[in-house]
């Protein structure tokens, strides 16, 4: 497998070596000692499964306390996925980084605990799936509203269809700091 690193630390493109042949092909998704070296991981505990129509987009979520690290990728169709840091005290707080990630090209993105993660699909569906290093408990989920001019995430689509939840998220402003991810530097 191929890491490319992304322009926010710990945030990483993995491409999959894929083996294929007239049948298909063949990815390995995860494995446990190969991902660990490359610091992904430590271990996922759930996974999780959506199906999203064109103009759908979901997040910008995290969870605190209890932060979930999400490695994720796209099984049908395309999506625009959205990594925001929003670690408290990070020199890179605010600052986003995006990947399209898509049946097609079989990359997948490691979102590491801390940040914020969304996507948008940009194809007529998407079948998008993502684990995760920790346990979703509502009580500690929290969002940013997916068009927070502090942020600028350039989401490549135009009105895109929200729940009623990511419609009415506050501005990274507007959250109180314990509500925030803490930074830690290595």
């Amino acid at each position: 497998m191929n890491v490319v690193p992304t322009d926010l630390p710990g945030v990483v493109i993995i491409e999959p070596k894929v083996f294929g042949d007239v049948r298909g092909f063949f990815i390995e998704t995860w494995q446990r000692e190969r991902y660990a070296s490359h610091g992904i991981g430590p271990d996922f505990v759930q996974d999780n499964l959506s199906r999203s129509s064109r103009g759908v987009l979901r997040g910008l979520h995290y969870q605190w306390p209890n932060p979930q690290g999400k490695l994720v990728s796209v099984l049908e169709g395309e999506v625009i996925d959205v990594a925001v840091d929003v670690r408290l005290g990070s020199p890179n707080f605010g600052r986003w980084t995006s990947v399209r990630i898509s049946a097609e090209n079989k990359r997948q993105l490691f979102v590491p605990p801390g940040f914020a993660h969304g996507f948008a699909v940009t194809s007529e569906t998407a079948l998008f799936a993502y684990k995760c290093t920790d346990y979703y408990y509502p009580q500690f989920d929290h969002g940013i509203r997916y068009d927070d001019p502090a942020i600028g995430v350039a989401w490549e689509t135009e009105n895109p269809t929200l729940s009623a939840k990511d419609g009415k998220m506050p501005l990274l402003a507007e959250i109180p700091q314990e509500s925030l991810p803490r930074y830690v530097p290595a």
